[in-house]
């Protein structure tokens, strides 16, 4: 996962979160107000049927308007005009709550003209813990004569028990929430050790090019030396070791390349070339391989030129790996045909072996980096999997289209579409 990837994410989740949050918090907040006004709408309705229940058993009759009023959240007033028992009082208030599903804690108070105050008459208690004395001096009115007052002081307590869905809801997304930040942790974390990983990497290759141009440059001297040549041993062994620099250079040749993919620092050098003196000189190049395994090369093509728009280097480096591919994924002598056919506006190069093939499940993961396709326990193949990541890569640069199939009578068949200059 690069770095691009990884900022949109932690972007694209950020805001995620931040809506997600906005949202839970505007239905929590909305959730409250309508359960309090809940609340309030059925205190008031309790208040008024132990209004007139009172007034019922006394005889009375109640004022036509003004009959309950809200002096504060958790506070009312009703008025009675006229007189009335705690005890009556007491047992109408706890029938008319309980009738609309209201049992929390409430103490009430009546009006004394004697000593012009609201007296503490009653506390009932619901088994809900409060924090506080339950007498208290509460406000009276300056213009009623009759009328009593009711409390609530777990009011807050009481509608936050009926937001408990909410609450779980809301613990469920900080979950979800912790779990993101960590995995970003994690990700973060993980991604640094793997750029430390591939900054060691790329920095042991560089320094690999200077000892590699060394070797070659004194092994250039020595085979040209006569006393050299004369000798059949030191000879040889002379080009061993150039065919063994010659390789470890295309290895870490290979390597840097890929570096410069995944850094975004791999430039194209764009030039009209002739696509197949480019198959021919990739062909060139993996002759003494090819001889070596005892294996045939066929190219079929109707075409003198063809002229196309690409980088020199990369594109020879494109089918020298999908030769060289084809040669090592075949155990018994190579037999590789390369066509090169006009198909509408694109130029198609066809390239099928008798290798071992690949199944379908493994075909997603063919031109991933470090992928090789598993032969048993042993890798008899020799390389590092990035081959097909870089061909993969350099198609996408020139924008061509690359696909690969593996037939039911074995061996694969790699297409390339290139678009007509």
């Amino acid at each position: 996962m690069n770095n691009k990837t990884i900022q949109r994410v932690i972007l694209l989740g950020t805001i995620a979160i931040i809506g997600i949050l906005g949202i839970q918090s505007y239905w929590i907040v909305n959730t409250w107000n309508l359960r309090s006004s809940e609340f309030d709408q059925k205190v008031q309705v309790s208040l008024r049927r132990v209004a007139y229940d009172l007034a019922e058993l006394n005889g009375t009759v109640l004022p036509s308007e003004d009959l309950v009023r809200q002096m504060s959240t958790d506070y009312y007033l009703v008025n009675i005009n006229n007189l009335f028992s705690s005890t009556d009082l007491e047992f109408f208030l706890k029938k008319e709550l309980e009738a609309l599903n209201i049992q929390d804690d409430f103490d009430y108070y009546i009006y004394d003209c004697g000593s012009d105050e609201m007296v503490f008459s009653g506390y009932v208690d619901y088994g809900k813990s409060r924090s506080e004395d339950v007498e208290m001096q509460m406000p009276k009115s300056s213009d009623l004569i009759y009328y009593f007052g009711v409390r609530f002081p777990n009011r807050r307590g009481f509608i936050l028990n009926t937001l408990w869905l909410a609450f779980l809801f809301s613990f469920l997304l900080l979950l979800a929430i912790s779990f993101f930040a960590y995995s970003m942790f994690i990700i973060l974390k993980q991604k640094r050790l793997a750029d430390l990983q591939k900054d060691f990497i790329n920095n042991m290759t560089h320094e690999f090019k200077t000892p590699i141009s060394t070797i070659k440059i004194s092994n250039d001297v020595f085979l040209s030396d006569p006393e050299i040549q004369k000798n059949k041993r030191l000879y040889q062994y002379a080009n061993i070791i150039n065919e063994q620099n010659e390789r470890l250079t295309a290895h870490v040749d290979k390597v840097l390349n890929v570096a410069r993919i995944e850094q975004d620092t791999l430039t194209l050098n764009h030039e009209m070339l002739d696509l197949l003196d480019v198959v021919q000189k990739s062909i060139k190049t993996l002759n003494p391989k090819l001889e070596q395994r005892e294996g045939t090369l066929n190219l079929q093509t109707s075409m003198s030129e063809i002229p196309i728009r690409g980088d020199a280097f990369h594109l020879q480096n494109v089918f020298v790996n999908l030769i060289d591919n084809a040669i090592k994924y075949t155990k018994v002598n190579p037999v590789i045909n390369i066509a090169i056919n006009s198909q509408g506006g694109f130029h198609v190069v066809e390239i099928e072996d008798n290798g071992i093939g690949f199944k379908e499940e493994q075909k997603k993961f063919l031109f991933e980096k470090f992928y090789r396709v598993p032969t048993g326990n042993v890798h008899d193949v020799k390389g590092f999997g990035l081959g097909l990541y870089y061909v993969k890569h350099i198609c996408d640069l020139h924008k061509w289209s690359i696909d690969i199939v593996s037939p039911s009578t074995g061996g694969s068949i790699i297409k390339i579409k290139i678009p007509k200059k």
